[in-house]
């Protein structure tokens, strides 16, 4: 393991791709001591694990915890299903599913199959948008897999709550960007809709960070849209919630356009003994401002479910 200076000294694995069945690579990136407790990072949809900064990693580092970010299949340098027929995501949105690659059950399993090539017997799972409807999935379908959830941004899969406001996907960036420069510019649009207005936006960094992802795996238009027809294809997890048995920290923003703040409450509300906590001034993303809150209240949740 290497050593990364930052705000906290974390030692790196580097990243790996491994295996995690049924013709699943994943790639992955493992932060701090391997006996601490394992904490997966799951991201949004089309976000690869690098949307995971390594100083909010070395936030959860700093109070024991082992954090491991990942690329979702269909993103970053985790397999992608290029083969597969591409899904009809109109069709999907009518209620006819059976176009859908996978579901988020197949993303669920992936995550189990990583802990499986860690030598991890369990973990803990934090998911942002997507990735918290992930991690949702894994705590319902592998309950002896996880020992706590956080969902952070994200909703049911209740079409009735978590609303995207209107008028929001229309200003978002929709082209694919063809160079670094626009990979950063397309970043900064999309945050300038969807990103917390309580909090100062680094664009500087943001671009930064957009064009390092862009050259490190240019964005797959086609793998965004089996994703999104999976979390179509999985439907209401409702009911499921209600029966999990498990440490939950719900994580909201008041001013999220594109998951409204109801998908957050709903989650919170379904889960027996979830705490919600919602940030006002917080949008669809997580502000380096709050970081050092969320990695306290994510440590504290871990620490207690043992």
């Amino acid at each position: 393991m290497r050593p990364v200076p930052g705000p906290h000294c974390l030692l790196v694995t580097g990243e790996k791709i491994v295996s995690v069945g049924r013709g699943i690579d994943i790639a992955h990136e493992r932060f701090g001591d391997p006996e601490a407790p394992a904490v997966l990072l799951l991201q949004g949809i089309s976000q690869q694990m690098v949307g995971w900064h390594e100083e909010f990693c070395a936030e959860l580092v700093a109070r024991g915890l082992q954090p491991i970010r990942f690329d979702n299949r269909d993103i970053g340098h985790s397999t992608h299903l290029s083969d597969a027929p591409l899904p009809d995501f109109a069709a999907a949105m009518a209620g006819d599913v059976s176009s859908a690659t996978y579901t988020l059950s197949d993303m669920a399993a992936d995550g189990i199959g990583l802990l499986d090539a860690l030598g991890l017997d369990w973990g803990h799972v934090v998911g942002l948008s997507l990735g918290g409807q992930i991690a949702q999935t894994m705590a319902i379908e592998h309950p002896d897999r996880i020992r706590s959830l956080t969902s952070i941004s994200t909703t049911t899969g209740d079409p009735a709550v978590g609303q995207i406001r209107p008028g929001t996907w229309e200003n978002l960036a929709t082209s694919q960007a063809a160079s670094r420069e626009e990979a950063g510019d397309q970043a900064v649009t999309v945050l300038r809709v969807v990103g917390s207005p309580g909090f100062p936006l680094d664009e500087a960094e943001v671009r930064a960070r957009a064009g390092d992802a862009f050259e490190r795996a240019p964005q797959d238009r086609d793998g965004i849209v089996r994703q999104a027809v999976a979390t179509i294809a999985t439907g209401d997890r409702t009911p499921l919630l209600r029966k999990l048995d498990l440490p939950t920290l719900v994580i909201h923003g008041a001013d999220d356009p594109m998951v409204d703040l109801s998908g957050g409450r709903a989650t919170a509300a379904a889960i027996p003994g979830a705490e919600l906590v919602v940030f006002d001034g917080m949008g669809h993303n997580l502000p380096k401002q709050l970081w050092p809150e969320v990695a306290d209240r994510i440590a504290a949740l871990v620490h207690r479910a043992g």
